[in-house]
């Protein structure tokens, strides 16, 4: 069982590492699709996720809250440990419902149940339309909505996958603006092909690669100033 941490408002009391990944792989049956990964989220802090497709991203977001559990023939090796309790999420002891709880998801498509706006979860833009149907929502109202549905479980890691590439540029504006009023209150993760938008919304950002994570640092120093010539020439459009 996954023991509920709830955070202090003093900030000499909040742990600065939220999440600590510790010789992560992942594997899709014999496909060994993420590769001895080790990464530090910092609390109330936006991490992004970038690299070219199939890079191995969305595998390592989708571990957070054991998603990939909902498939056979998947399999974690390493660790997952939040805050200081030293338990790790990736642990066959630990009930996936509990780490969902506590790590809520974002897709790439909005999904709203199909039911009203007030049975997914209330929004204050749409208070006078509470009985129609999320689906009449546009696309970037049905996505805050989710994200809004994301949140009633009062969980301290959001993991968002590439939530705006359906979206229009002003939904897109709106929604990176909730995604900063967001980490005031919880830790996020962050997804996205959109290298512009991974400098906009985020604190530190890691550049994956056929699996490998290859530069992890503030996202500042990723875009301006890379360690790696395969980050600088990704950032720089030179491939992906």
């Amino acid at each position: 069982m996954v023991k509920k941490i709830r955070t202090q408002s003093s900030t000499s009391t909040v742990n600065k590492v939220k999440a600590e990944v510790r010789n992560l792989n992942f594997f899709y049956g014999s496909v060994h699709a993420l590769k001895n990964i080790n990464l530090a989220v910092d609390n109330k802090k936006v991490t992004a996720l970038i690299g070219p497709s199939g890079c191995g991203k969305t595998t390592l977001l989708r571990c957070f809250n054991r998603m990939h559990d909902l498939y056979p023939g998947n399999r974690y090796e390493g660790e997952i440990l939040l805050d200081s309790d030293e338990i790790n999420i990736l642990s066959r002891k630990v009930d996936p419902i509990e780490v969902r709880m506590r790590i809520s998801m974002v897709f790439q498509k909005p999904n709203p149940f199909p039911k009203s706006i007030y049975e997914n979860v209330l929004w204050n833009e749409v208070k006078d339309r509470l009985n129609d149907l999320a689906f009449n929502l546009s696309g970037g109202q049905q996505q805050r909505l989710c994200i809004a549905r994301a949140l009633a479980t009062e969980p301290e890691i959001i993991l968002f996958d590439e939530p705006t590439s359906a979206l229009d540029p002003i939904a897109t504006s709106s929604i990176e603006d909730l995604i900063a009023e967001l980490k005031e209150q919880v830790t996020i993760l962050i997804v996205t092909h959109n290298m512009q938008q991974a400098a906009r919304v985020s604190d530190y950002t890691a550049f994956m690669y056929l699996g490998e994570l290859v530069e992890f640092d503030k996202t500042q120093t990723i875009f301006n100033s890379p360690a790696k010539q395969q980050t600088r020439e990704y950032v720089e459009g030179r491939f992906g």
